[in-house]
């Protein structure tokens, strides 16, 4: 009953005409820098944190919650119709997305990404209002011989999402693995292989990697062929809902891709761009049904379950923040920054010296939803 009277306060809260105002705002700025390649949540957040000075604390928060989540979904609609990812989390979405939109199917394609992100939206909130506390413990467990683990499962996932030569994905990842080393070093202070250009201190970003491999790669190697064989392709969307079939193949893929996604938003370092490489690292590892489109051809599978997993996660990231005052990941840690603004200290008192801006803050991620 006090999970109840907690969001029945919650959406006191979050159903105030400014606050409304502001979740819609942090939403929709959230999906438009999710369709914008190489902005991003972080920088967009950054920008706007000097403006959350003459904001209300809980309106404050809830615009910057919308920006991240909204950032999550919109992401999707460049990966899916021009295969750019907005965000980084949308990487593999591109893969079946993509090819979807190709075929004509990319109305059902983004119907899957919305109406999967708002499942694993909705999932992720109600785990982060019911089962804060103990999940938090469960991520407390996790030392540097369970983060080793992720690491290197990370690591045989990539060679399985890999098609072709074993070879050349193990080739790739070592690749991967050396453009990760530039930057500067966490614990000295070091940097590594920058050849002194500042630019490289901050190492090479993701984002920045994918739409070169992805995007650009696709447009320079199109325009390499005579004018004649160049593929012009406008992805026209129409029939937005997907069919029974559809349906069938979708349904256990958000499901799989949020209970995913939640567990793995908790992880300091984690989030949403661990959690949808994982999504379809198990989808394409899951039987396929008689009939049913292989992967990286335009399966349904693969952009549902990476959406929901990456927005269930985006959701469920906020619990080590709003219960520990630990930021899983660059996002939240410059929501610990607009919390100290206002003079909030983020921690486990949070919930009990400031339980309007708690329950108020997850009672708007579900109408941001």
């Amino acid at each position: 009953m006090e999970l109840f009277d907690n969001l029945a306060l919650g959406f006191g809260v979050a159903f105030t005409f400014q606050n409304l105002i502001y979740a819609f705002i942090g939403c929709l700025l959230g999906t438009l820098i999710g369709v914008l390649p190489g902005v991003g949540p972080v920088a967009t957040i950054a920008m706007l944190l000097p403006a959350t000075y003459a904001l209300p604390p809980v309106a404050a928060l809830i615009m910057l919650a919308g920006i991240y989540y909204g950032a999550q979904y919109g992401g999707s609609t460049t990966a899916i119709l021009v295969n750019l990812p907005g965000e980084a989390s949308s990487v593999v979405t591109m893969i079946d997305g993509y090819q979807m939109a190709r075929k004509g199917r990319a109305g059902p394609a983004l119907a899957a990404a919305g109406l999967g992100s708002f499942f694993a939206g909705c999932v992720g909130t109600l785990i982060l209002a019911a089962f804060a506390g103990p999940l938090t413990e469960v991520a407390f467990k996790f030392g540097p011989a369970e983060y080793f683990s992720l690491m290197v499962l990370g690591l045989i996932g990539a060679v399985v999402l890999a098609s072709g030569s074993l070879i050349k994905a193990v080739g790739m990842i070592v690749l991967g693995l050396l453009m990760g080393l530039i930057g500067t070093d966490v614990n000295s202070g070091v940097a590594r292989f920058s050849f002194d250009i500042p630019e490289l201190t901050d190492g090479v970003g993701f984002i920045t990697i994918a739409m070169g491999v992805f995007g650009y790669g696709e447009i320079i190697s199109n325009l390499s062929k005579p004018e004649e064989d160049r593929e012009v392709f406008t992805a026209k969307v129409t029939g937005l809902m997907p069919n029974a079939e559809d349906f069938k193949n979708m349904v256990p893929a958000v499901l799989r891709g949020t209970a995913l996604g939640s567990a793995l938003g908790i992880l300091p370092g984690g989030g949403a761009l661990l959690a949808a490489f994982a999504a379809y690292t198990i989808e394409k590892k899951t039987k396929l049904r008689p009939g049913e489109v292989p992967f990286g051809q335009g399966n349904i599978r693969g952009v549902a379950s990476p959406e929901s997993a990456n927005n269930s996660a985006s959701q469920t990231s906020f619990i080590p923040l709003l219960t520990l005052g630990i930021p899983p990941n660059a996002v939240m840690a410059l929501m610990v920054g607009a919390m100290t603004i206002h003079n909030i200290q983020p921690g486990p008192q949070v919930m009990t010296s400031n339980p309007e801006l708690f329950w108020g803050l997850i009672a708007s991620m579900w109408i941001g939803n």
